[in-house]
């Protein structure tokens, strides 16, 4: 996979993450009784992130990065189909757990990919280029999804976002057969 290809992924799951993150309150709000579970679901969620990114961390570079980012598209897909099915506030609070791993290891490879791939002397640059492009899809999935959510339920959005982590998940999987993440493409 070369450089352009990883924006390209990036760019999708920023997409599929930014449909439902937002809209989150609006699920939770009809899950739970209160604001504040919306505050503890999101702060299980960044906890559980932390706690994580040791081991995480500490195995990425001997499974590749293909495969993190492969376990992120796929892990996710399955957990957004399951949040819609959510009725109980501790229903939330366990996808919140899972997605904290995920989200995890998400981070830390992106984090990877973009080191092995940037030249230190224009490291800043090349970065700032990538957010450029990746935080374009974030922005136009956060206004149409703020559409789609008036003609769909609030449950339909995270169905949509799982197709679409799922197809990153096939966008990893046609670029473990050509190759890893390399800068050599």
């Amino acid at each position: 996979m070369n450089y352009k290809r990883f924006i390209v992924y990036q760019g999708t799951v920023g997409m599929a993450a930014s449909m439902i993150f937002p809209f989150y309150i609006l699920l939770i709000k009809n899950v739970g009784t209160s604001y504040s579970q919306f505050g503890w679901a999101y702060g299980i969620f960044s906890l559980t992130a932390a706690l994580s990114y040791p081991l995480i961390g500490k195995f990425a570079d001997r499974a590749g990065d293909n495969i993190f980012l492969l376990v992120y598209s796929w892990g996710m897909a399955l957990v957004l189909l399951a949040f819609p099915l959510a009725y109980e506030i501790w229903h939330v609070y366990l996808l919140q757990i899972v997605m904290g791993i995920l989200g995890a290891v998400q981070k830390n490879s992106e984090k990877t990919v973009l080191a092995r791939f940037v030249n230190k002397a224009t490291a800043g640059k090349e970065i700032g280029n990538y957010h450029v492009w990746t935080s374009i899809g974030a922005a136009a999935a956060v206004i149409a999804t703020g559409y789609l959510v008036d003609f769909l339920t609030i449950g339909s959005i995270f169905y949509l976002a799982s197709l679409i982590f799922a197809w990153s998940g096939f966008i990893i999987m046609k670029m473990e057969k050509t190759a890893p993440l390399s800068n050599a493409e």
